[in-house]
């Protein structure tokens, strides 16, 4: 049983996974609801703090190097494009746009995504971090709402 909430809970971590796929996940192998949920969120948020402080120097200092330079390029311009959209959109409502933009269980947004597009929009620590987890949950609970339907529909 630990073995499998472990197994979740690194899911949770992964980005562009994240969740998204964690709880699905977790009721497809028949774990309770609401224990999977709390794990895959605290996985989920626990890279969040590391991405907004350190994730865009990394990814600047990387993306000139010879093996990594693409991909750190790629996701750097993924969360420059994300962060522009979002401030486009949003304007003064930033803290919304963000918490939906992870909210929102769609491909390519999520708390990574969103905590690097927090990160280069110079948004503050703390409204960054509260908007990411208000995301998450809404996430979480979407996408258990939608497996635990799916998983009744199937049985």
């Amino acid at each position: 049983m630990l073995k499998n909430y472990l197994y979740i809970f690194f899911i949770s971590m992964v980005p562009l996974i994240e969740l998204r796929a964690a709880i699905p996940i977790s009721q497809g192998i028949g774990l309770p609801f609401l224990q999977s949920y709390v794990v895959c969120i605290i996985g989920n948020m626990l890279p969040v703090p590391i991405i907004y402080l350190f994730a865009r120097k990394v990814l600047e200092w990387g993306a000139d190097k010879p093996v990594i330079g693409g991909f750190f390029t790629f996701c750097l311009e993924k969360g420059e494009k994300g962060g522009k959209k979002l401030q486009e959109k949003a304007g003064k409502g930033l803290f919304l746009a963000l918490l939906l933009f992870v909210g929102i269980p769609v491909p390519g947004t999520g708390a990574w995504t969103g905590t690097l597009a927090a990160s280069i929009l110079d948004m503050d620590f703390k409204s960054s971090v509260a908007a990411v987890m208000l995301g998450v949950l809404l996430a979480g609970i979407i996408m258990g709402v939608a497996s635990v339907t799916a998983i009744g529909i199937f049985t």
